[in-house]
């Protein structure tokens, strides 16, 4: 009993390791590669699988999902012979596992040892100006020299990315004055120009201000002579309708002349030869009034009152032609006899004020 209970110990042993064997379950987005034999047979997809125990081997699960895989900084040479330190990051993803198991021994390290390359190739025809402003193109230069070489292999590159491109520390110093030295001219372009433009409208707001202010100065110049002129029309229609004599103008025209004489710098000031006749007319008009009045005082009071005495207007001069020698010698038109020779500026009367 002992020897047979032994051998279905084994038996049952041998059954329950060829079941685990037999039955394979694979993951959501993987793969396995099945050989028979050490020759590849199929690939396992996703779900329950059966396979023939200990004739099937399952030699490896792949990862179908999109991998990111970082590679350490690379010293790249530029065109202009510096060199930088450049970090990049590839997307991938295993499209095909059994080219991605049989073409290739190692396709992560295949992928990482070409995009050194490639980079390379494409960072030695830029200069590093160039390579600091045109990461898109190297991107799309190293994911088509990529997604090219490893298509056979059953992998697809997505995206090529660089992580950080280091200039040496002295360019980068450089770089740092530049840009410094940049923006300050940057600054000062702009605060000239703000400066440019405060004065021009400085100097727009100012010259509104006197176009305004010319403006309002001539609007009032018109209104002023506007005023004057309707002034000078009413009184000279005051005057016609009035019917001013000669007499009554005479006496404004006297009333005037203290208006002349006003002001500490007036020393001296000309009469017009037209007082003497205005003179004259005034005075035949006091002597008719001072008649008038002898008459009435006479037949009231019985007496005279004396009339106030006026100065009868100054004789006329006339002037004899000039004598380049001795000048101008005016004459008396009453007496017919030549006066002393006088300056021909005293041909107008000349009062002084004080």
């Amino acid at each position: 009993m002992e020897p047979v209970l032994i051998v279905l110990v084994v038996l049952v042993v041998v059954a329950f390791i060829a079941l685990i064997k037999t039955i394979q379950v694979i993951p959501q987005a993987s793969a396995a590669i099945v050989e028979r034999f050490g020759r590849y047979t199929r690939t396992l997809n996703a779900g329950l699988n059966i396979v023939v125990p200990f004739i099937d081997r399952v030699r490896n699960r792949i990862d179908l999902r999109e991998q990111v895989v970082p590679f350490p900084p690379q010293p790249v040479i530029t065109q202009d012979n510096l060199v930088v330190n450049i970090d990049t990051v590839i997307y991938y993803q295993v499209t095909d596992p059994r080219a991605a198991t049989y073409e290739v021994a190692s396709y992560i390290q295949a992928i990482e040892q070409l995009t050194v390359t490639t980079l390379r190739n494409i960072i030695g025809s830029m200069d590093l100006e160039s390579t600091l402003t045109s990461r898109e193109v190297i991107n799309a230069g190293l994911r088509g020299v990529l997604d090219e070489a490893t298509g056979k292999w059953g992998i697809r590159v997505n995206r090529v990315e660089l992580k950080a491109i280091e200039p040496p520390t002295s360019i980068q110093d450089s770089m740092e004055k530049q840009m410094r030295a940049d923006r300050d001219k940057r600054a000062a372009i702009l605060t000239a120009e703000g400066q440019r433009q405060a004065q021009i409208l400085k100097a727009e707001g100012e010259k509104q201000a006197e176009v305004l202010k010319a403006e309002g100065e001539a609007q009032a110049a018109v209104l002023r002579a506007d005023g004057e002129a309707a002034a000078i029309r009413t009184v000279f229609e005051a005057i016609h309708d009035g019917d001013a004599d000669q007499k009554l103008l005479a006496y404004q025209y006297l009333q005037t002349l203290p208006e002349l004489a006003k002001g500490d710098a007036n020393k001296l000031w000309i009469i017009p030869s037209e007082v003497g006749d205005a003179l004259k007319g005034l005075g035949g008009a006091f002597n008719g009034l001072t008649g008038n009045g002898h008459g009435n005082g006479g037949g009231m009071n019985g007496g005279a009152v004396a009339a106030p005495s006026v100065p009868a207007a100054a004789p006329a001069a006339t002037q004899v032609p000039i004598d380049p020698a001795s000048g101008p010698r005016p004459v008396d038109t009453e007496k017919g006899a030549a006066r002393p020779r006088v300056d021909p500026a005293r041909e107008y009367r000349k009062i002084d004020p004080e």
